[in-house]
């Protein structure tokens, strides 16, 4: 079968020189992950080695998977905001180890997939209210952004009553990232390319020239190897059946479910691969390649997968078919060759595209309406309990239950259905059941 004919090429308005610069495009708007996800993990006890090539293998084969399968101009990769439940919520947060965190991943992406391929997706989504998905979003784009800044002691711990302070203004690493910050939003307003990218690297090689701390071993090239504290098949998938283990679990496919259908449709809306009813042309192989590739992150032992949302630079840069996405794929697995330059990077060079993304993510406010104001606050409450208490699902269960009390109260039962009340219940009932972590 033919190019033209395996990919629609011209009957979606495109050619194969537009699908390569596309695929370079996304690729350089995103390849700054495979230096981040590393770096959050790390911190967490991952060891940096076997996660940087479980990444780019994640990236590569998810992108090839929904390029060939869903012919989806969509890059596939461990997700930004996920990767920070994973490490600062589940394994410093609450202290499960390593092999059931993996575990837990893995589980998420074979219940992702089941729901994908039966149906019950649409259902829940059916059920599940925009006010609690938008509140989600600002809420992990707040935890990334605190995340971030208490990393490089932007900001510290207050001994004063409160919980947090201004670190040191004037030290290296904070200055370093709120200047990154400031150039990031500067680059992406003049849509350069990769610009988070050409911020890390400048970054790094100041970090070169002025901190004795970041030193270059003269290696550039190495071939992959997950090194001698590999997590290749290291998920525990029995510990992460425990019950305190479950309500983490279904955090990720709640997340996923939202993260996923959202950054899909609006990337396939930049590309016009909506169809008459405003459904996403190949949207259930698109989400079914999603969940699959976070079943390899648990195999492979990485944080779990999402569709960037950084698609949308190859998009408009005129992406339309699958070879954008292989493009980006095929790149990754080239990535695996030049770990010595990713590890090389120092956590104050990724902090500014860390808080990037999460500013990104506050835009969800704007999605919120405020007409009506029981849905709204119900997002907003959802939203601020994720960055307080540091964890994805409780801000979720706070959202519903308020929510489903507020329709009551307000005497707006009749807009509730039963499956949001079911969620609710089932939400509230594994914390005061002393299950959730």
């Amino acid at each position: 079968m033919s190019l033209e004919n395996l990919f629609e090429i011209t009957k979606r308005n495109s050619n194969i020189k537009q699908e390569i610069i596309a695929g370079l495009t996304t690729f350089l708007a995103m390849v700054y992950s495979v230096i981040v996800v590393p770096n959050m993990l790390s911190a967490a006890g991952f060891p940096p080695e076997s996660v940087f090539i479980a990444t780019c293998l994640v990236s590569g084969i998810g992108s090839i998977l929904i390029g060939l399968w869903a012919n989806a101009p969509m890059a596939i990769g461990c997700a930004i905001s996920l990767t920070a439940f994973t490490a600062f919520s589940l394994v410093l947060g609450q202290q499960v180890s390593i092999p059931v965190a993996l575990g837990a991943v893995f589980l998420m992406g074979v219940v992702f997939t089941l729901i994908s391929a039966t149906g019950i997706r649409s259902w829940i989504l059916r059920n599940l209210p925009a006010s609690i998905a938008h509140g989600a979003g600002i809420g992990i784009g707040l935890f990334l952004l605190l995340i971030a800044a208490h990393g490089v002691g932007i900001i510290v711990g207050n001994q004063a009553g409160l919980p947090v302070k201004l670190g040191d203004f004037a030290s290296f690493p904070v200055l370093m990232s709120l200047i990154g910050l400031a150039f990031i939003i500067g680059l992406e307003k003049m849509q350069i390319k990769g610009g988070i990218l050409w911020v890390i690297i400048a970054i790094t090689i100041i970090g070169l020239i002025f901190d004795p701390k970041v030193t270059f071993s003269g290696e550039i090239f190495k071939m992959p190897t997950f090194g001698e504290q590999s997590l290749f098949l290291e998920l525990d998938i029995m510990g992460a059946l425990q019950p305190a283990i479950l309500p983490v679990v279904f955090a990720l496919v709640m997340t996923a479910i939202f993260d996923a259908t959202g950054t899909i449709r609006a990337v396939a809306g930049q590309a016009n691969l909506l169809d008459k009813d405003g459904q996403i042309i190949n949207g259930g192989k698109a989400l079914s390649s999603d969940s699959m590739s976070s079943i390899f992150s648990g195999i492979l032992g990485t944080a779990p997968a999402a569709v960037y949302i950084e698609s949308a630079a190859g998009t408009a840069a005129g992406g339309k078919t699958g070879i954008t996405a292989i493009v980006v794929g095929i790149l990754f697995l080239f990535m695996l060759f030049f770990q010595p330059l990713a590890t090389l990077v120092p956590s104050y060079a990724t902090a500014p595209a860390l808080m990037y993304v999460g500013l990104l993510m506050l835009s969800n406010v704007s999605k919120l309406d405020f007409n009506d104001f029981v849905g709204a606050m119900s997002g907003l409450i959802c939203a601020v309990f994720i960055v307080l208490t540091a964890n994805i699902v409780t801000g979720i269960m706070l959202g519903f239950a308020t929510l489903v009390i507020g329709r009551v109260v307000s005497g707006e039962a009749k807009k509730l259905n039963i499956g949001t009340v079911l969620i609710a219940v089932a939400l509230v009932a594994f914390y005061i059941g002393g299950w959730a972590i």
